[in-house]
């Protein structure tokens, strides 16, 4: 990236009809349509390309839903139905497929796995589940942690999966056998959100204590980067669809955009600036269709921005 260039960024929609936080997106850097979800239990399905249009719900369930997952080759709605397990709809005809039992706690994030035909879930009590993606059927329990897992990375080359914790831990473990390869413990507090690049091998993180985190699995997962990013809490990272930006949001109400090379800040994105959420941001999708960030807060609300790269 250029480094005298900047992101502009413009707000397109302020998408409204949950009724509580929402916590949960998902998406297809290249699909029309991105999904919602969160304290209500509303699953919402909404147009990337036209965001002015209203959302279309696609489920309804009993509690709150923190993790979805879009897998479109299989029309397939994933979603982490706290304390009542995994559950996954046909987004064709809004179908229940599968519903799998598993230990009665939250579900904070999920990695699917096409190479390994693997689903990977992060659970609340400090579980690992594995379920099949043939039939999403159980096929492992792995208690890794007496605190909860938050987040999963997996690195499809490498064949490696991160887990981050509440016990300040990131662990790296082998995606095929599970076993344990690496614990990082430069987090002074909860990770919250771990990924790894989409076409090198870094692997970033951030959570509980503010701090933006980059390590180099290529070289035993040396820390690259330690930034001070957000005031508060950093609930999610992700990066842009070339790769080329990183954008995190945060409990202060922000969004930040970094260039993923240096972690230099290049552009905040707030209310006082953009209009933007009045409350904790909790989570993002960046599509690639016209390269639209999604963001959604505590305030009920998402909201679509329109990122354009400008010299300055």
């Amino acid at each position: 990236m250029n480094t005298t260039q900047r992101p502009q960024v413009q707000k397109l929609a302020q998408l409204t009809g949950h009724r509580d936080c929402v916590y949960a997106l998902a998406g297809h850097a290249t699909e029309p349509q991105f999904f919602s979800s969160g304290a209500d239990g509303m699953v919402a399905a909404w147009s990337i390309d036209e965001p002015e249009h209203d959302g279309q719900l696609i489920a309804k369930v009993e509690n709150s839903v923190y993790a979805l997952h879009h897998e479109p080759s299989r029309q397939l709605l994933v979603l982490g139905h706290n304390y009542q397990g995994v559950q996954v709809i046909s987004l064709a005809d809004k179908t229940l497929l599968h519903a799998t039992a598993l230990p009665p706690t939250p579900i904070f994030d999920f990695a699917y796995s096409a190479q390994r035909q693997r689903l990977f879930v992060a659970l609340g009590d400090g579980t690992l589940a594995v379920l099949r993606t043939t039939d999403f059927g159980v096929e492992r329990l792995v208690r890794l942690s007496d605190k909860s897992l938050r987040c999963l990375s997996l690195h499809e080359t490498l064949g490696e999966l991160a887990v981050g914790g509440s016990d300040h831990r990131l662990r790296i473990l082998d995606a095929d056998t599970l076993q344990l390869k690496h614990t990082l413990e430069a987090a002074t507090n909860s990770v919250f959100t771990a990924a790894y690049h989409p076409t090198n091998n870094r692997l970033y993180t951030a959570g509980r204590d503010a701090h933006l985190r980059v390590y180099d699995a290529s070289q035993g997962y040396a820390e690259v980067h330690t930034v001070v990013a957000h005031l508060f809490a950093i609930n999610h990272l992700t990066f842009s669809p070339d790769g080329r930006m990183l954008a995190t949001c945060s409990m202060d109400k922000s969004i930040k955009l970094w260039d993923a090379d240096t972690c230099r800040l290049l552009r905040v994105v707030d209310k006082a600036r953009h209009a933007g959420h009045g409350t904790s941001v909790n989570r993002l999708f960046w599509s690639g269709r016209q390269n639209r960030l999604v963001s959604c807060s505590d305030d009920r609300s998402l909201a679509v921005w329109q990122v354009e790269m400008s010299s300055q």
